[in-house]
This record gives structure tokens, C-alpha cells and sequence, in this order.
């Protein structure tokens, strides 16, 4: 059996993922913890966590052969692009690959997210044409436009993103706000599906670009004037939703006949990925290969290996 190991230490969750030629995914993965209340970590304290965590994460997965390694080593594939985090796992892969002696094949995060959703939704024939691919999470809220590439297999092209706030960070800010822990998006999600409440949304666009600011803002002002937490909730998320609908829209007209893809943390969520599914038939992830996890640096280290 051929079995290619992913590692991926984001800021929020340490991951490795063992990947089989038999297309079969074992997960190991722990969230970094955070304080009640807090919103996050600092880099320091996430490359801390994440040096304590990932030999207990990889121990289940170390028993057997490998061909390959695959480590996100960045966020995105951009000159610039860093955060120290994912020195803990590209440190750990490059002393197992030496290790072992197999190769060992280096991707961004939002790479990873890419081919992990590709695959929990059956559709890695996208590395082979040009599509859309949404990545929103903490840290990201952006549409890229992915093309093959011979030497990455994917190459990534920005065409929009948010100006501010990003999609996870609204809906943890707004989580904590109603006293949820942090990341608050699954108890997020479930108080907003107890809610029947309709609003008029009007998502705030420049271009393609959008702002989700005012989500925070609004939500706090909802929460002073006595509206429930579920109501709020639901109001957060359809606010997100309206957002990721009109790039989507806009996008689709400069990009017409282009198929899309959902992936980021943020896309596990149930409401936003039932409306956009019907509206666009786009492409998710199941939740768990919609958070964070390094399924999708294993899949690329073994397509990279000559495995389609």
C-alpha cells in the first residue's frame, strides 16, 4: 500500500493526514486551545501549542510505509506570504522526509484547502482546467482563480477578496459576542437554524470585492436592543451568505462558464452552502475536509508522485 502523509499547522488547528492509493483519508487533528473569551492567539503562542501537539497527532499515523510527504508552508502562494506557525510543520516534515528518505513536496495552506475540498467533493478532475475557488476562513475570505500548473499542479490568481473583516472572523467576533467559545462557528450555525427570522440584506460591494465590517457592527446593535441570540446568529450568517453571493454573481459574469469551488472553515456551514449550491452548483467540502486539515497536502504530494 502507498501511503502519503499531509501535515498543515495553521493558526488555529494542528493537522496531519495519511493518504492512501486505495483513496481513502485517516484524519488526526487537534484545535490549538484558546482562552474563554479570547479571540484567537498569538503567533508565538500558536508555534508553542503546535510543537506540543503534532508528535501526539502524527503518532497514529507513523506505523506503516510512506512514499511521500506533502506540508503547507505558508498561507498563500504569494511572494510575502508568512506566518510562523507553519514552521513547526514544515520543520517536522523536512526531518521526516530526510528521515525516511522520500521526497518531500511543499504547498501553501489555501493549496491544501483547495485539494482537500476537491477531493471530499469528488472532483479532482478540476486540477485539470481552469475554475473558481473560494477559500473563506479566519483568515481569509478570497476567490482565486486556479489554473494548472506543470510544476505545482495548480496556480493561483486573486480575483477578489474582502476589504476588512474576513468571513471567519465575523462569525467568531459575533460568537464570542453571544458568550460562544472560540472558534464559534458550528454553535453559531445551530443557534441560527432555531431562528425563523427574515431580514432585507443588502451586501456591501466594490467591484467584486466585499466589506463584512458592518457585520459586527450591526449584530452588536442588534444584541443592545434585545434581539435573540438565535436571531442574531441567523442574521450574521445571512449577512455572510448575501456577501459570498453577490462576488460569486460578479464573478460568474467576468468568469462565465467556470465551475466553483467552496473551501475554508467557514464553508462546513450548512445554511450558506445549501443557498449557494442551488443557486450556482457549486462545489463543498464535507465539514471535515472544509476546516482545517492536511488531507489536501497529501493528495497533492501524491499527485505530484505521478498518482491521478
Amino acid at each position: 500500500m502507498s501511503n502519503y502523509l499531509g501535515i498543515d499547522t495553521s493558526n488555529y488547528t494542528t493537522s496531519a493526514a495519511l493518504y492512501s492509493l486505495e483513496h481513502s483519508v485517516r484524519h488526526s487533528k487537534r484545535l490549538l486551545p484558546v482562552k474563554e473569551g479570547q479571540l484567537g492567539l498569538r503567533q508565538s503562542d500558536a508555534v508553542f501549542h503546535h510543537v506540543q501537539q503534532l508528535p501526539e497527532i502524527l503518532e497514529p499515523l507513523l506505523g506503516g510505509p510512506l512514499k511521500a510527504i506533502g506540508v503547507s508552508t505558508r498561507p498563500r502562494s504569494v511572494e510575502g506570504s508568512y506566518m510562523p506557525c507553519f514552521t513547526v510543520g514544515f520543520g517536522t516534515a523536512k526531518v521526516l522526509s530526510n528521515a525516511f528518505g522520500i521526497p518531500l513536496h511543499p504547498c501553501s495552506h489555501q493549496e491544501n484547502h483547495i485539494a482537500a475540498a476537491l477531493y471530499s467533493a469528488d472532483r479532482l478532475e478540476f486540477l485539470q482546467k481552469d475554475f473558481l475557488a473560494f477559500h473563506v476562513s479566519g483568515g481569509t475570505t478570497e476567490a482565486v482563480l486556479v489554473q494548472p500548473d506543470k510544476e505545482h499542479l495548480i496556480r493561483t490568481r486573486l480575483v477578489a477578496s474582502s476589504l476588512d473583516l474576513k468571513g471567519g472572523q465575523a462569525v467568531d467576533r459575533v460568537g464570542v459576542m453571544l458568550g460562544l467559545p472560540f472558534p464559534a462557528g458550528p454553535q453559531l450555525e445551530q443557534l441560527a437554524l432555531k431562528s425563523n427570522a427574515q431580514f432585507r440584506i443588502r451586501p456591501v460591494l466594490r467591484g467584486c470585492d466585499c466589506s463584512l465590517s458592518g457585520i459586527e457592527n450591526q449584530c452588536k446593535s442588534m444584541l443592545e436592543k434585545g434581539h435573540s441570540k438565535e436571531d442574531i446568529a441567523r442574521f450574521c450568517l445571512m449577512s455572510l451568505l448575501m456577501a459570498l453571493d453577490a462576488m460569486c454573481g460578479c464573478l460568474q459574469q467576468e468568469y462565465q462558464g467556470l465551475p466553483v469551488l467552496f473551501a475554508g472553515g467557514v464553508m462546513s456551514n450548512s445554511i450558506i452552502r445549501q443557498a449557494l449550491t442551488e443557486k450556482y452548483g457549486a462545489a463543498f467540502a464535507s465539514p471535515e475536509f472544509s476546516a482545517d486539515n492536511a488531507a489536501g497536502a497529501a493528495i497533492l504530494a501524491s499527485i505530484k508522485e505521478g498518482n491521478r
